[in-house]
């Protein structure tokens, strides 16, 4: 096991850290870099070794329901690793996915085009900027095109 000395050097290689004392002689280390409201990586680490670094829901850690993974126990390879991905994870911000719309042009004997666009959980068959049709699965959309006389445009 680490001694509270040896945790404070290995959490002090951590530049992106500051370090604040709080009640008993324990050390928080905080992460202004956080994009969120959680700033605090190492949280009450103790003079007695004692101490949890925030992993929030990552599912490498087994962790309490506020997100604390204990370090008491761990080996310094641990403890390094554990910081790291508590800052990689409070730094990362879900974007929102930017929708992808599946459009195929469909086109009969006589040239004339329809497109296959899925949008949402459906998949529907425009004339223009007109719906013609619209169906729950594209295997159903296609072997509508298909009776229609229509083939998938290359």
């Amino acid at each position: 096991m680490l001694t509270f000395e040896q945790k404070k050097e290995i959490i002090g290689r951590f530049s992106e850290l500051t370090e604040k004392s709080i009640s008993m002689n324990r050390l928080n280390y905080h992460f202004e870099g956080s994009k969120y409201d959680k700033k605090i990586v190492v949280e009450k680490l103790h003079p007695n070794g004692n101490g949890f670094v925030y992993v929030g829901d990552l599912l490498a850690y087994k962790s309490d329901e506020r997100g604390l993974f204990n370090i008491r126990d761990v080996t310094e390879q641990q403890l390094l690793e554990v910081i790291e991905d508590s800052i990689m994870y409070l730094t990362e911000v879900d974007e929102p996915k930017e929708e992808v719309k599946i459009e195929e042009s469909w086109r009969n004997a006589s040239h004339d085009q329809l497109l296959l666009v899925q949008e949402d959980e459906y998949w529907n068959v425009y004339h223009g900027f007109n719906l013609e049709e619209s169906f729950g699965t594209k295997e159903d959309a296609e072997q509508y095109l298909i009776d229609e006389g229509f083939k998938e445009a290359k």
